[in-house]
């Protein structure tokens, strides 16, 4: 059960949290009568589309970087006074502002903790960006199973036993990677598997995408920073409220040093990071610092009674703590809506189309028996009694007009086996197969349902009959199938199949 606790905010002050340097020094940037021979190339006065669509002040708003702007490759002015206050607010040492999402984050956290040929622990069910950073610094996966609710058809946290177990099998492993939340809200006991790593020197990185908000109230689970994790990535345009793209990462020092992962993120981050991004994350944390507690506070009052409401509805469940509890969950966040549908005799594939087309809700992702509902500080009562309304008209639209829907879960929550490290794939020699002939061979590529991109195959795994099976599945309910290939018939294998 999820158990209270003080969040990092709790510990600030108003006056500390409700400064925003960089938003503010980008405002006055922007009201002054600067004459522009540097970029950007619109020189903030001589697009008028640019202006009509977006604004002119928001115009103005997209600078260069100045003395008085500062620099995110080398900030010592307000954006070194903004990323301060964003590591105080989430209990952190140092934080630092990401432009390319939580993909960078956690691709950053992975370098600085593996070098080629380490190993490092880490759940099957983890985000591309991961596998991608496997491949990049050639480290090698020991791959972690989630646990698996059949019910609902999705994967949960990892249980602490699993991590232990691995974490004993491979003490020279560098890192552990967790998920905090998973994409469905569940999180592992993380403050065990921290311990328990750090006890065995081993680095413990977090992906928080979905955990922006954690340390804001004390009803959701634990966060990284809290628990002392090394590193987390957190998505402050996900869940804080910030523009798309605007993500942080935040870090412990101690097995690590600012000027190391500063080393790192320089390798790969931006020398033209957007200001807008920036300035919406700055925003961000003073909204959630300042404000979050009493805001979640009534977000989930109204959350917990619309859970209410909908397991009330004919044909249709939502997904609690209590459901869940034990399977490889130690804290939910009841933010996320995981409304099964399945008895309607639909799949969830079907009923996002249908919630996008009929009633002009748009969920966050389907899966075969679920839609997923993503609550934040965006919403209130208003566009939670919108959702109330569409589901209640959905059930009485199908319910017992149709079998209840059920399939075989066993390719698409049972992952395939590693056979050689995603890095040895990439590289390896390839060839292009009709799925149907992929079978047993040695995958070759990402193959992944998006959202949340989260890959059925990743490269090096043997294709087993059950995860082509799946694959046919996702492509025949119109799932959008991420791949290098551009035909969804068609994959990537290895020319040589035995290892």
């Amino acid at each position: 059960m999820i158990k209270p606790h003080i969040s990092a905010a709790a510990i600030q002050t108003d006056a500390e949290q409700n400064a925003a340097p960089l938003l503010h020094a980008l405002l006055r940037y922007a009201d002054r009568n600067m004459l522009h021979f540097d970029v950007p190339g619109h020189k903030k006065r001589n697009n008028p589309e640019l202006a009509a669509v977006f604004g002119e002040r928001t115009l103005r708003m997209d600078a260069n970087s100045t003395p008085e702007l500062d620099m995110l490759g080398n900030p010592i002015g307000v954006i070194a006074e903004a990323e301060h206050l964003l590591a105080e607010a989430y209990g952190a040492d140092e934080a630092f502002f990401l432009v390319n999402g939580s993909t960078c984050g956690v691709q950053y956290m992975i370098f600085a903790s593996c070098h080629p040929g380490d190993k490092i622990i880490i759940p099957r069910n983890v985000h591309k960006s991961a596998v991608n950073a496997l491949i990049l610094t050639g480290a090698h996966p020991v791959f972690v199973e989630p646990e698996v609710d059949e019910q609902y058809g999705i994967l949960n946290g990892v249980r602490f036993e699993n991590m232990r177990r691995a974490i004993d099998q491979n003490p020279d492993a560098k890192a552990v990677f967790v998920i905090n939340p998973t994409y469905f809200g569940a999180s592992s006991d993380l403050r065990a598997i921290t311990t328990y790593a750090h006890e065995h020197n081993m680095d413990v990185l977090v992906d928080e995408a979905h955990g922006a908000h954690l340390p804001f109230h004390p009803d959701f689970p634990v966060s990284a920073m809290e628990v002392g994790a090394d590193f987390s990535t957190i998505s402050l345009h996900k869940t804080g409220g910030a523009f798309t793209q605007s993500s942080a990462l935040l870090m412990h020092v101690g097995r690590h040093t600012r000027a190391q992962m500063h080393t790192v993120i320089n390798l790969f981050e931006t020398t033209s990071a957007s200001y807008l991004l920036m300035a919406s994350a700055d925003i961000a944390r003073r909204n959630l610092a300042v404000k979050g507690q009493a805001l979640f506070e009534n977000l989930l009052r109204s959350v917990r009674a619309l859970k209410e409401e909908i397991n009330a509805m004919p044909g249709l469940s939502v997904l609690t703590e209590d459901d869940i509890d034990g399977e490889g969950v130690c804290g939910y966040d009841e933010t996320k809506i995981v409304v099964r549908v399945n008895e309607l005799g639909l799949t969830g594939f079907e009923v996002y189309d249908i919630l996008r087309k009929d009633y002009h809700i748009q969920p966050e992702l389907s899966e075969t028996y679920v839609v997923l509902f993503i609550v934040s500080v965006g919403d209130d009562e208003s566009t939670l009694n919108s959702l109330e309304k569409a589901l209640c008209a959905l059930s009485h639209r199908f319910y017992g007009k149709k079998e209840r829907f059920s399939v075989s879960m066993q390719g698409v929550l049972h992952k395939p086996k590693a056979v050689i490290t995603p890095r040895e794939a990439f590289y390896a020699e390839k060839k292009t197969v009709a799925i149907s002939q992929a079978v047993d061979e040695i995958c070759g590529e990402s193959v992944m349902i998006y959202p949340p991109g989260i890959p059925l195959a990743i490269p090096g795994e043997k294709l087993t009959r059950e995860v082509i099976d799946s694959y046919n599945f996702y492509r025949e309910q119109g799932g959008l199938l991420v791949s290098d290939e551009d035909q969804t018939d068609t994959i990537k294998i290895l020319e040589q199949s035995k290892f």
